[in-house]
């Protein structure tokens, strides 16, 4: 049996689920050894636009790279918003780093409420937001924006983890890529 260590960009619960979830759909035989590891994304604590995310993603990946270099794969999750008439919508982006090549996937998205929106650009960040609009307590590490939302129909781990997934595309079809 192949062994496989992946190290998370985060040290949240619900990021080293869902990747250790997605990883096992991907490599059913494998042992998997999935990590996580506190590391910054080099980017605002809430990004504000879908480039920034994306670039807080690879950035995660690559600084748990640095953090730990004997892993097989390293996962940068990087949730963000982005505003487009008159909506704000809120996403992730994952980026995966392998040995010998790199994955990335978006997440859906989804509009927040005017309340949220307009804690966010007042500059709270969206778990914070989540929380005050809510009355929760570290829902970023819980079912989430997305969960709150869905009333429950899909947590922050069931949301994420299509998207890593779709990230291991390029690892799952080594001869297409």
């Amino acid at each position: 049996m192949t062994s496989i260590k992946v190290v998370v960009a985060s040290k949240n619960p619900v990021k080293i689920n869902c990747t250790s979830q997605a990883f096992s759909k991907a490599f059913p035989s494998a042992i998997l050894d999935v990590q996580g590891v506190s590391v910054p994304s080099n980017v605002s604590d809430q990004p504000m636009t879908d480039a920034e995310t994306l670039e807080g993603a690879k950035n995660r990946a690559r600084n748990a790279q640095s953090a730990q270099p004997d892993a097989d794969y390293w996962v940068g999750i990087e949730g963000g918003i982005d505003q487009e008439s008159g909506t704000m919508e809120a996403f992730a982006w994952i980026s995966i780093i392998g040995r010998t090549k790199e994955g990335k996937a978006r997440t859906a998205s989804f509009d927040l409420p005017e309340k949220i929106r307009a804690l966010v650009n007042q500059g709270v960040e969206l778990g914070h937001a989540d929380d005050m609009v809510f009355e929760r307590t570290n829902s970023k590490q819980g079912n989430g924006a997305v969960g709150i939302l869905t009333n429950g129909l899909i947590d922050r781990a069931a949301y994420y983890e299509p998207a890593v997934v779709l990230a291991l595309i390029p690892f799952l079809n080594q001869e297409l890529y």
